[in-house]
């Protein structure tokens, strides 16, 4: 940076009147222990987060972030504790790897938005030693019981009971010009209480693929459906369908095969926590749904896209558009549906699960809990050790 900056200087001086504006980019703007940020650092960092789709006042982000790297930079010099080349080198394209790029394509990209690869450098190399450091420090004081394990599961909203539902399903696809005979032949399938009747007319006319099944799909809780759907389900007898039900660009029916009380599901979902990735036809959307393990694989699909192709949410389940939702009730965290046309019945949304909050734990392991409770405290520990270094710090003009 002192490099840089000498260069901008001496390029002044040969150019006149481009000297005020360029030692104005790199003059401190906030300074640390006598430590400078400059205003091209934080240029640079707001950047970065909109690279990385940072929602947010990212300029307030951007400062706070970087007095909180000047801290733990002196925190880790006074510690004796620095990253190789060598294990900067493996960091850089691991986090590149993350939005399944090379090294050198990451940083390409990251240049058409203007961030320069020292930028990423120094994000990464303060951040991996940091996060090294915390372990190495705090790690011994981290004890994870197995009654701590127990609360955990507790309180990730286990209970006895609840209703699930076993259903056949028809999703008809009705664009605007054929609504109308759309919507006769719904109205006609619903007043059939005959299940073979119902899985040929899956067969023939629904989207999903369910139909080759006749529509049968497996037990799912009921708290998983859209709310607005709980009294028409929970109505039907066993053959009967519910009323043609609109959703966007279609019209969906259920019949009903069977009801129980679940041996273990939520008592209530508060939030659910979903992406969407717009596909422009169903070829990209089955390669997306390849590579992709969890959510946040599907920001290393969307990197470099238009922001409008991915779009997550944690709402809350009456927020969810209902068709959406009615996707959304047959996955499990990590899952993935192909079946829903885009907006205006363009393209193929690729609808993935994240989380539902509160979540079954069944499935979970007690390794895996450890691991999220360790994770939590070790952040802990990190969040109270930058506390006190801003408490005894002297930060002028964050």
């Amino acid at each position: 940076m002192r490099i840089l900056a000498a260069l901008v200087v001496a390029g002044g001086m040969a150019f006149g009147t481009a000297a005020p504006a360029q030692q104005g980019l790199f003059a401190p703007v906030i300074t640390v222990n006598d430590r400078a940020v400059t205003a091209f650092e934080i240029d640079q960092r707001i950047r970065l987060l909109e690279a990385f789709r940072t929602p947010g006042d990212l300029e307030r982000l951007a400062r706070t972030q970087l007095v909180d790297e000047r801290l733990k930079q002196l925190a880790l010099e006074r510690a004796g504790v620095r990253l190789t080349d060598e294990s900067l080198a493996r960091a850089m394209e691991d986090f590149a790897g993350r939005a399944s790029l090379p090294l050198d394509q990451f940083l390409g990209v990251l240049a058409q938005t203007g961030v320069a690869e020292e930028t990423l450098r120094d994000y990464v190399r303060i951040n991996i030693t940091w996060r090294d450091y915390v372990r190495s420090r705090f790690n011994p004081r981290v004890n994870v019981t197995e009654t701590d394990i127990d609360l955990a599961l507790a309180q990730m909203g286990r209970s006895s009971g609840g209703v699930e539902v076993l259903l056949s399903e028809i999703i008809i696809p009705a664009p605007p010009r054929e609504a109308a005979r759309v919507n006769a032949l719904a109205t006609q399938i619903s007043r059939s209480t005959s299940f073979a009747a119902f899985e040929a007319a899956a067969r023939q006319y629904s989207a999903l693929p369910s139909r080759e099944a006749g529509g049968r799909i497996d037990w799912v809780a009921l708290s998983n459906l859209p709310a607005a759907l709980h009294p028409v389900i929970l109505g039907l007898a066993r053959g009967q369908v519910t009323p043609p039900i609109p959703i966007e660009g279609a019209v969906a029916l259920f019949q009903m095969r069977a009801v129980r009380e679940g041996a273990l599901a939520p008592v209530e979902i508060a939030l659910v926590d979903y992406a969407l990735f717009h596909a422009t036809d169903a070829d990209e959307a089955a390669r997306v749904a390849a590579r992709v393990d969890t959510c946040d694989d599907l920001y290393g699909v969307a990197f470099g896209l238009p922001p409008e192709r991915l779009v997550r949410e944690e709402v809350a389940p009456e927020a969810i558009p209902q068709a959406v939702a009615l996707e959304l009730a047959r996955l499990d965290p990590g899952e993935v549906s192909t079946t829903l046309a885009g907006p205006g019945g363009q393209g193929v949304e690729v609808v993935m699960l994240c989380a539902r909050t509160p979540a079954a734990a069944e499935g979970v392991s007690r390794d895996e809990i450890a691991t999220r409770i360790r994770s939590d405290r070790l952040a802990g520990h990190a969040e109270a050790l930058v506390q006190e270094l801003r408490a005894a710090a002297v930060i002028i003009g964050e």
